[in-house]
């Protein structure tokens, strides 16, 4: 995932409490797919359910993309709602609070390149923009693995 933006926190910068960032891989399948793009809250308050941004706990300039699953000593539960990809929890175990940087807010699906339908081009506009609900449904759905 790539992050454009700025972190709040960093020393000399202001505290910018939206940012935006870029998906990469399939681990959100079908919620999230490769190169959507992001709307992040940066200090917003998590819930079960929510999709947040953070930094892989073994890779801290690695920012990665999860479902907030539950609250557990140490910090969160995160998994992808493609259980097929990995790269979450089952591999790396709860997740310090202090990692959790973002809740996603919105995400932006970015035209297809040589689109020329009318037809298509309307799918696009309705389908392009969409707010990222926490799902508590998914929440329980992902815990029982």
């Amino acid at each position: 995932m790539r992050e454009a933006g700025y972190e709040p926190g960093r020393a000399g910068e202001a505290r910018v409490p939206f940012g935006v960032a870029e998906v990469h891989g399939p681990s959100m399948v079908p919620t999230l797919r490769h190169g959507d793009q992001l709307l992040i809250r940066y200090g917003a308050r998590v819930r079960a359910g929510d999709v947040v941004v953070l930094r892989h706990p073994f890779q801290q300039d690695l920012l990665v993309v999860k479902r907030a699953v539950e609250r557990r000593e140490g910090g969160w539960w995160v998994l992808g709602d493609n259980s097929y990809a990995g790269g979450d929890s089952t591999d790396y175990g709860t997740v310090p609070a202090e990692l959790v940087l973002a809740r996603v807010v919105a995400r932006y699906r970015p035209r297809p390149q040589g689109q020329r339908s009318v037809v298509r081009a309307v799918l696009w506009a309705l389908s392009a923009v969409r707010p990222v609900f926490c799902d508590r449904s998914a929440s329980s759905r992902l815990r029982a693995r």
